[in-house]
């Protein structure tokens, strides 16, 4: 492979690794809280449309938009309606005592629906299919610092690779290592393992066990909602995607948390890996498309392999919360 298809295949797993990251980060928080949410394609959806509405009525209401106010507006409203997805799916699930898997199944096909009518919605208002454009609001998240991203080592383009990024693709890798930082070193992370694994005696030790479940479902599908904003301003660069591949993302991210086996310093790498895998069959020459479909099936086989090898080797410390996808009454304690 030479350098000028090995720099964009590695630029493109960074891209689509980053939109897996935010979605599995946002469901290992999920998780750790025992609320299995098979919702995160639906709740991705949300924050996706949710985004792209803010800013395109923004900058559509104002003759000279500001990059600024059009990246905090969209940003706000990605998180806080993917938030509300996570707020759906929890009072569902734990307040009404609902099937999880259920719940989290109906949460997606509900969060694409709602996201692919208004986006239709706004591709009608702007003129027709593909005419969305909140073209100041991309920019804004495609914006690099041109003498880190312009670096060269050798001829090898190293800050392209390294810093040829918008702000989003570092902020996942650092709620990745604060994630990791709050769920290992801090009491509160350390109460919201004890919820995921055993609820009665963490609510026998007076832990609030339904707020951990609602905070942690919440912020973690707000979390989730970052990933889809970044593949609609950064990938597509504002305009809204109706091929189905945001819900491909989603259940990636599902599978990276198995692959991650629930650590958030696993899924940096692992997400990169999956986005590296998604698209290498674009640089081997003479695959039938057959083949492509067989390639792109390499994320999740992966994943079932390494489910295989943790479940069978048992270790505690790979392994699921044990109270993952199981419902909690107090009264039942």
């Amino acid at each position: 492979m030479t350098q000028a298809q090995l720099v964009p295949l590695l630029q493109s797993a960074v891209v689509f690794g980053t939109v897996i990251l935010y979605g599995a980060l946002g469901e290992i928080l999920t998780e750790k809280s025992g609320n299995l949410n098979l919702g995160v394609p639906g709740v991705m959806y949300l924050g996706a449309i949710a985004g792209l509405a803010a800013s395109f009525f923004y900058e559509n209401s104002v003759a000279e938009p500001s990059g600024a106010v059009s990246l905090v507006l969209s940003f706000l409203a990605a998180f806080v309606a993917a938030a509300l997805g996570g707020l759906i799916y929890c009072f569902l699930t734990t307040t009404l005592r609902a099937n999880q898997n259920v719940t989290g199944l109906t949460l997606t096909i509900f969060g694409g629906g709602v996201a692919n009518f208004y986006g239709g919605n706004l591709s009608t208002l702007a003129g027709g299919v593909g005419q969305i454009s909140v073209s100041t609001t991309s920019l804004a998240y495609r914006t690099t610092i041109p003498a880190l991203s312009g670096l060269t080592v050798a001829g090898f383009p190293i800050g392209t690779l390294l810093f040829g990024y918008g702000f989003l693709v570092y902020l996942a890798i650092a709620i990745a290592i604060a994630m990791h930082w709050f769920l290992k070193r801090t009491r509160k992370g350390l109460n919201l393992r004890a919820v995921g694994e055993n609820p009665g005696t963490a609510d026998a030790a007076g832990i609030n066990v339904t707020r951990n479940k609602y905070l942690a479902t919440c912020l973690g599908s707000g979390i989730c909602g970052l990933g889809s904003l970044y593949f609609i301003m950064d990938y597509t660069k504002g305009t809204w995607s109706t091929d189905g591949t945001i819900e491909a993302l989603g259940w990636l991210a599902v599978a990276l948390v198995i692959f991650a086996t629930w650590k958030p310093l696993n899924a940096i790498w692992g997400s990169y890996l999956f986005g590296l895998l998604y698209w290498m069959y674009m640089y081997i020459p003479n695959l039938t498309r057959s083949s492509m479909e067989l390639f792109k099936m390499l994320p999740y086989v992966v994943t079932i392999a390494v489910l295989v090898v943790t479940s069978l080797r048992k270790k505690r410390e790979n392994q699921p919360p044990a109270a993952l996808g199981l419902p909690y009454f107090r009264e039942e304690r």
